[in-house]
């Protein structure tokens, strides 16, 4: 465990003293949050030196961290021992902390939902592999979703990890589709759900808490609207629904990451919550798409990147107004794409 690790912990360990304890626990601020999604065990991996180059607090692992549909969990297991032995991975893990949630290849069924027979297996390999405490809530529960705060009342940044696969009703499959048009289309039951009650009232509460930033993770993506494939506006009153609950909660500088579509995007929405709802995509680490080809986006900032990255989210606490800074990174670092908000402008505008 090296120094920063120990800080962590250290700082960790407070906080729970500070809960049950009544002790004051110091709380650094975050100011770098590295997020990535889809890295196949098998491939090489070069960009996990990168990642760590950058110099994140905390590492968002949000979804696709091995590749292994399978109904056997050992299989499962095989592949997750396979990523964690990857020394360069394995060097960030030490360098940072880290926090996951899962996708559809390391849920076990690509594209699945609550449909898949070994969801339960699944999540008790998947907490195995990222060293859950034996007492985390995340055990005690169905569905991997989790939160957690960052800093202190005036730097506050909470991160939730919301888990799209465990819950989610069946999606409506269109008839034929050409290359890249994807295999869905918006969906018309309204009893469909994405998160299911429970993840749903969770989710209520935890946009009720204080936090000047709020980076939610999802796997697949939320603003984003006019592709074929995977998203939240496969259920639109699903989305409108998230869209809703972030206005009604009054729930300020919401921001949120996604992954799955082995390409890099921004996005960014007029949902009616009072400020601009940014979607930052970042996939694959090692597995991103060869072949580009014009997926429309009617919501995207900038361009659509086709090559191995990984995100950066930087936080400039020093100015009187602070500064967030959205980044795309190549596997040597390299800055693909680059957009910067005030935090202010991640607030609802007063009537």
């Amino acid at each position: 465990m090296n120094l920063r690790t120990k800080l962590w912990a250290g700082v960790w360990l407070l906080a729970v003293c500070g809960v049950v304890g009544g002790c004051v626990a110091p709380s650094p601020p975050l100011r770098r949050i590295a997020f990535g999604s889809c890295v196949k065990q098998d491939r090489p991996q070069p960009i996990w030196k990168a990642v760590t180059a950058a110099d994140p607090e905390l590492f968002l692992f949000i979804g696709d961290a091995i590749y292994a549909e399978s109904d056997d969990p050992d299989a499962m297991r095989t592949a997750h021992e396979t990523q964690a032995a990857v020394p360069s991975y394995h060097r960030l893990r030490g360098a940072c902390r880290l926090l996951a949630v899962w996708d559809d290849h390391d849920y076990g069924l690509d594209d699945g939902g609550a449909d898949h027979v070994m969801r339960d297996q699944a999540q008790r390999v998947f907490l195995d592999a990222f060293d859950e405490p034996a007492d985390s809530v995340r055990r005690t529960r169905s569905g991997l979703y989790y939160a957690e705060t960052f800093g202190p009342p005036e730097r506050r940044v909470q991160v939730i990890l919301l888990d799209t696969r465990y819950f989610r009703g069946p999606l409506t499959r269109r008839d034929s589709a050409e290359f890249g048009g994807g295999p869905y289309v918006v969906g018309a039951d309204m009893s469909v759900t994405m998160l299911g009650d429970d993840q749903w009232r969770w989710l209520a509460a935890r946009l009720r808490e204080p936090a000047g930033l709020r980076i939610i993770a999802s796997g697949i993506q939320v603003v984003a609207e006019d592709h074929g494939w995977e998203k939240w506006m496969n259920l639109p009153h699903e989305r409108t629904r998230l869209f809703d609950l972030i206005r009604e909660s009054e729930a300020e500088g919401v921001v949120f990451i996604s992954g799955d579509r082995h390409a890099a995007e921004l996005s960014v929405i007029d949902a009616g919550v009072g400020y601009p709802l940014y979607d930052l995509t970042s996939s694959g680490l090692n597995c991103a798409l060869l072949r580009a080809y014009d997926e429309p986006n009617r919501h995207r900032v900038g361009e659509k990147l086709w090559s191995d990255n990984f995100g950066l989210i930087s936080i400039d606490w020093d100015p009187p107004v602070p500064e967030i800074c959205f980044e795309i990174r190549g596997a040597r670092g390299d800055v693909m794409l680059r957009h910067r908000v005030t935090l202010d402008s991640l607030r609802p505008r007063a009537d």
